[in-house]
């Protein structure tokens, strides 16, 4: 085994073992860059090792990355989208949603797990958040249910689930960071938003479907609720009132980078702005709760871009150590083809989320193996959406799954850990599902970028 191969197994080894200690993964990736760059410093210069690397050429370039990371225009949409979905947990947009569709949906046997999901689908629109989606929805929605008879690992696993959609349909903060780390016109953030809303929707309507057809084959899991209105054109105005000033920032945001009317930095703008002016409207804007949402915007923001400055210097050591052509090398020379080696990533990643979150596999794996899949000719925006669709897996698979503790801070107590591990296995399921779809059926995610500017 060549020395390279060497250096970069025993990059990734200390990753692992330091992460297990508890400290920060900022830290823990700025430290391993340390460290390798000290062992291969040293071991060209005082052992002779015939590697091409030196301390200029790689822990010396990260000031020169992290500069470009700050003045990135593309990054600018993060803490705008981030702020967005936290004003709009302000607003009450997602009470009166819950509100008005219950009676829409309540009498259906079922509805209530349907009308968290359309929510969900709505919430996922405005915002990327995860953990105020999940949170939000669990609050909402689980004491409902367990007051209607629901199976708890059915009505938690719903919640849950749905609450991980934002991180898929666009505006995506996992999108936006991804663009920026691939960097190339191919992949660019407009162009993944319209190639995730197609399988975003596809998703959520498998999420229905299942909400739908479980209850009719085991009744007992979602009785019909006891003395609910019939629908009536009273109803459906309700409805109607509380999705329109949801649905118009949707199309404020989303509508405009489709049309190319703004960039995605922009339309971040203008959906902060929205998001304002809704908790304006619902009366909930005030100094309290504007303070409250620009320092959990600084506290989320800070901790992505933390771990965005720990894995630039992971990725240049890397780099310097040769671990892209390791990499390369190791994936093109498996015996399984091209579609195989796509297959093998994407199982990788599926593996690597029961133990990384999505933040650094995005940081540190996707530009590794993108240029790998471009070289073998497969559609990048494709393979992106493919590559977050396995990483929405990730919150939901124990040990790491975020969403798990999420709810599990939220749900009411008779709720324990097993009725929430049980209930999200069939929409971890449902995910991989979509996902083979979109892997056989490319169209899903490459038609609508392809249209969008002809």
């Amino acid at each position: 085994m060549e020395l390279e191969t060497l250096f970069v197994i025993g990059m990734f080894l200390t990753f692992g073992a330091l992460l297990m200690t508890g400290y920060p993964v900022a830290w823990v990736l700025g430290g391993t860059a340390v460290i390798w760059t000290v062992v291969g410093v040293v071991a060209v210069e005082n052992f002779g090792a015939n590697l091409w690397f030196d301390y200029s050429s790689s822990m010396g370039l990260v000031p020169e990355r992290i500069w470009s990371i700050v003045n990135s225009e593309t990054l600018v949409a993060l803490p705008m989208f981030i702020f967005m979905g936290i004003m709009l947990d302000q607003s009450g947009v997602a009470e009166r949603l819950m509100n008005s569709m219950v009676k829409l949906f309540g009498a259906v046997r079922g509805g209530y797990a349907v009308t968290v999901i359309v929510i969900g689908v709505l919430l996922a629109a405005t915002t990327g958040i995860i953990g105020a989606s999940v949170v939000l929805l669990g609050m909402l929605s689980l004491p409902v249910m367990m007051e209607n008879k629901y199976d708890k690992g059915f009505a938690v696993g719903t919640a849950c689930a749905t609450g991980t959609l934002g991180i898929l349909i666009p505006p995506s903060i996992m999108l936006v960071l991804m663009a920026d780390r691939l960097a190339v016109p191919e992949a660019s953030v407009g162009d993944l938003f319209m190639g995730a809303f197609l399988p975003g929707l596809l998703l959520g309507a498998m999420y229905v479907a299942y909400a739908m057809i479980r209850p009719l084959l085991q009744p007992h899991i979602a009785p019909v609720p006891e003395g609910t209105q019939k629908v009536s054109w009273a109803i459906v105005w309700e409805v109607a009132k509380a999705v329109v000033p949801t649905a118009a920032l949707i199309l404020g945001v989303l509508g405009s980078i489709f049309a190319g009317i703004a960039t995605p930095t922009e339309a971040s703008g203008v959906g902060a702005l929205g998001a304002l002016l809704l908790a304006l409207m619902s009366g909930r804007l005030n100094l309290k709760v504007l303070n409250s949402s620009l320092q959990q915007t600084t506290r989320t923001s800070a901790f992505i871009f933390a771990i965005f400055l720990g894995a630039t210097a992971f990725s240049v050591v890397l780099r310097g150590l040769g671990g892209d052509q390791v990499i390369e090398d190791a994936l093109l020379g498996l015996p399984f083809g091209p579609y195989g080696v796509v297959l093998t990533i994407l199982f990788a990643v599926f593996l690597l989320g029961f133990f990384l979150d999505w933040v650094e596999i995005t940081l540190i794996i996707l530009p590794l193996v993108a240029p790998v899949v471009q070289q073998l000719g497969f559609d990048l925006v494709w393979f992106t959406i493919l590559f977050a669709m396995c990483l929405q897996t990730s919150f939901l698979t124990p040990p790491v799954g975020f969403a798990l503790f999420y709810i599990k801070g939220v749900a009411p107590p008779e709720i324990d850990v097993m009725d929430i591990y049980k209930g999200v296995i069939p929409f971890i399921i449902i995910q991989l599902v979509a996902l083979a779809i979109v892997f056989l059926v490319p169209e899903i995610a490459t038609w609508l970028p392809s249209v969008a500017y002809d």
